[in-house]
């Protein structure tokens, strides 16, 4: 069958082997050494479609039961895919030829974001049950990559590292203003507030976040330093000394890059800086995985560095510092899908068993993304003036070792 020629090309690392909807065994033995998986189609179409379009029925089919693993776990399979396919597209002529060209040229209606469609699509994902992220998140509900500078971090300490770095790189001053773009459930805004003593506006798509944002805040007694609007960042009105957006701007779409940085530029005070924390691609310019984009995150989009950099130029921004994040989200997801594989049963509870592995593939999927699909995290500095921070990073280290002798004071007088 094609798919059984395709994958005789694919597969140089490790072994697959495919029972087809017949019962007929193919295997595929690289010549590199790796892992060994045995995956099994239940039905005979799968034969031509995984061949036409791998990206999105792989993970169809997975999620509806007709593609199960064998003798091993999902991420083992995607894992092994992943290390074969690598950064770029394999070499498939279909996909070269038509499927690939005709998703990159829909990828500006897709990511077609005006503020009615940015909320739908929000809601698709981030008003889920809170219940739902509560089982595989750390205690403050950062659903972003996590910053681990030891082998020895768990996820609530990199999470912490994570609010930690960006507050240093933000180089607050107390009674500085602070527009918080995509809030979240409202950790960074809280934390911001709690050690800088900052006033934080915060602003999401999201009634769940919304809610629970406004919630945390007053039971935090912090009700008068941060607020929470639901509201799109394309209404907020300044000015602002501070801009922060963390895992955010993958939801922007490609079409509104300079309406994003117009308005962080006009939303800045003179000697402003913004950071930006957002997924990326090594690879350059692409489109989202099909799959990925209907049923995880539509009008998703992770942009290449070029892609962004030009935006910032054109909005007339300096880019002060850039910092990229290799395997740092590899890590928090592997840490994100073991909590979730724990919870198992209860997400099942919530849901059912078909979103229990649409999640499961969607969590494993992302990993080997950044494993070895070319995938990071772009930690971008933003400022309207080249002197608006120091020239060297010292500021950054200091900030956060400032930041982490505070905590460890105000643990002492806990104990």
């Amino acid at each position: 069958m094609l798919l059984a020629n395709f994958l005789y090309r694919l597969v140089k690392t490790g072994r697959l082997t495919v029972i087809d909807a017949t019962g007929r065994r193919h295997v595929f033995q690289g010549k590199r050494d790796g892992p060994a998986v045995t995956i099994r189609l239940h039905a005979r179409d799968l034969h031509w479609k995984l061949f036409t379009n791998p990206m999105l029925y792989t993970g169809e089919a997975y999620m509806n039961g007709m593609l199960t693993v064998e003798d091993a776990e999902l991420y083992d399979f995607l894992d092994l895919m992943g290390m074969n396919v690598g950064w770029r597209q394999p070499d498939h002529w279909l996909q070269n030829m038509i499927t690939t060209p005709l998703r990159e040229a829909m990828r500006r209606f897709r990511q077609y974001n005006p503020a009615s469609r940015a909320r739908a699509n929000v809601a698709h994902h981030y008003d889920l049950t809170g219940q739902l992220y509560d089982l595989f998140l750390d205690s403050d509900r950062q659903y972003s990559c996590a910053y681990f500078q030891s082998p020895d971090d768990d996820l609530e300490t990199a999470q912490l590292r994570k609010k930690r770095h960006l507050a240093a790189k933000l180089a607050l001053e107390p009674g500085h203003r602070v527009l918080d773009i995509g809030s979240g459930w409202g950790g960074m805004g809280l934390y911001l507030a709690r050690n800088e003593q900052v006033l934080v506006h915060g602003v999401t798509l999201s009634e769940e976040q919304h809610k629970l944002s406004n919630e945390r805040a007053a039971k935090a007694g912090l009700s008068g330093f941060v607020s929470f609007a639901l509201q799109d960042y394309r209404a907020v009105e300044g000015p602002f000394d501070r801009i922060v957006s963390v895992g955010m701007f993958e939801h922007v779409g490609l079409n509104h890059y300079g309406e994003y940085f117009d308005k962080v530029r006009n939303l800045l005070t003179d000697d402003g800086v913004a950071v930006l924390h957002t997924i990326g691609r090594a690879d350059g310019p692409g489109a989202t995985n099909p799959w990925l984009n209907k049923y995880i995150f539509p009008g998703g989009y992770s942009p290449s560095l070029s892609e962004v950099s030009a935006a910032v130029e054109k909005a007339d921004l300096y880019i002060t510092d850039v910092e990229i994040f290799r395997l740092q989200y590899a890590e928090t997801l592997r840490h994100w899908r073991q909590r979730f594989y724990s919870n198992r049963d209860k997400v099942a509870a919530l849901f059912d068993e078909r979103f229990v592995r649409m999640w499961d593939f969607y969590l494993c999927g992302s990993e080997v993304a950044f494993r070895h699909g070319g995938h990071v995290v772009f930690q971008l500095q933003l400022a309207k003036k080249a002197d608006a921070v120091p020239e060297t990073r010292d500021y950054i280290f200091d900030g956060e070792r400032r930041l982490s002798r505070r905590a460890q004071k105000s643990d002492s007088r806990a104990a």
